[in-house]
């Protein structure tokens, strides 16, 4: 019996999953479509804060895939909604971040601002950033340990995939460098904490054993459907490899492993 007869709720990653930078994974348009075809609900889910949500669903057409603005979740996304929950509209923030994370901070009405010595800072917020400069380490320091910011990070990763197994600095890389400086651990939103799935289930109305995570990443995929209980599947395309998922205890090991997406 497939998978899909089972749940209500699919959500994919898509670095390594759907492609790997500009360059798709074979039998990731095919399973979108059946998956919509069964009926099941499609969410797109990543931990990359540096684009828009609009790109994502521009970069999915340009694999085949549709999709719509409310169907993709990035980690900057979701770190804005964090905000404007916690009251964060028409408050500073300083950032190191592209200009997806920009965009959605703008979208809740933060001010990002330059950190000036002796001013208070609300938050400082701090994704992925290929644009990395001293300055900005500089300014995230400062409004932290002297502007009493807190700290926040869209996520975590350590590593971006690229296609061969290879792989860049990731967001994480940049996170470390904030908190090693400041001596200051950020509240983070992206993958494996729960936050991003637990909204998804909700705005669905499933429970989680109804929801199907695939990823390509033990340590965030996976590791956020075993957090919330999800159910999970481990494609072989992107960063962790078969002999990784076996070596976790079994209660954090991926439900499925696939070689790809055709196995859906």
């Amino acid at each position: 019996m497939s998978v899909l007869t089972e749940i209500r709720v699919a959500v994919f990653d898509m670095d390594g999953v759907l492609w790997s930078m500009d360059d798709p994974i074979e039998h990731g348009a095919e399973a979108i479509r059946r998956c919509r075809q069964a009926g099941v609900s499609v969410y797109f889910l990543t931990n990359n804060s540096s684009k828009t949500r609009a790109d994502y669903v521009a970069k999915l057409a340009g694999f085949g895939i549709e999709s719509t603005v409310d169907e993709v979740v990035t980690s900057a996304h979701a770190t804005a909604q964090w905000l404007e929950a916690d009251g964060a509209r028409g408050k500073t923030a300083v950032i190191i971040g592209e200009a997806g994370l920009r965009c959605e901070l703008d979208q809740v009405g933060v001010n990002v601002v330059e950190y000036v010595e002796g001013d208070a800072v609300a938050y400082v917020v701090v994704g992925w950033d290929r644009g990395l400069t001293y300055d900005k380490l500089l300014q995230a320091h400062g409004a932290i340990t002297r502007g009493g910011a807190r700290f926040i990070a869209t996520n975590r990763d350590a590593t971006y995939p690229l296609a061969m197994g290879r792989t860049i600095p990731g967001g994480g890389s940049i996170v470390a460098a904030v908190a090693t400086s400041t001596g200051v651990e950020p509240i983070t939103i992206g993958k494996p904490e729960p936050y991003t799935l637990l909204t998804i289930l909700e705005r669905e109305g499933v429970v989680p054993r109804q929801c199907l995570v695939i990823g390509d990443r033990l340590d965030t995929d996976i590791a956020i459907a075993t957090r919330v209980g999800t159910r999970s599947a481990l494609v072989l395309t992107g960063v962790s490899t078969a002999e990784e998922a076996a070596d976790l205890p079994p209660a954090q090991r991926p439900e499925y492993v696939w070689p790809d997406l055709s196995s859906l």
